[in-house]
């Protein structure tokens, strides 16, 4: 342990790391390369990669999120954007990954493909 001594004579302890709680001479914030991810994300953390399909635009929409039935919840909503043009939108597929990372990393490949054909067949399985 490091011990400094004040001009007054006492002794004192220096500042060495980061500190929990109220400290009044030491940073009260943990910086995000320290922290522990929550047990939550921890234990609990599963992303999906998704496929809708609208009948009445014959489009297939892709995305990923944590949350298939929320998100399927909000497309189906009044908002602005491409999934506003249809109320009838089907999870027609889905992929399950450990990361955000992973999912959207898979987004951007089936996007990438641009060809129907290729979708579909993924459907199919």
């Amino acid at each position: 342990m490091i011990r400094a001594r004040s001009s007054v004579g006492s002794e004192h302890l220096v500042y060495t790391q980061g500190v929990r709680g109220s400290n009044p001479f030491a940073p009260t914030f943990i910086p995000k390369s320290q922290k522990q991810p929550a047990f939550r994300d921890f234990f609990m953390s599963v992303f999906f990669t998704y496929i809708l399909f609208s009948e009445k635009l014959d489009r297939y929409y892709i995305g990923s999120t944590g949350d298939v039935a929320k998100r399927l919840e909000k497309h189906l909503q009044n908002h602005k954007g491409f999934t506003s043009k249809a109320i009838d939108w089907k999870v027609v597929y889905s992929e399950k990954f450990a990361t955000r990372e992973e999912a959207l990393k898979r987004e951007r490949q089936i996007k990438k493909w641009k060809s129907r054909k290729m979708i579909e067949k993924l459907i199919e399985g």
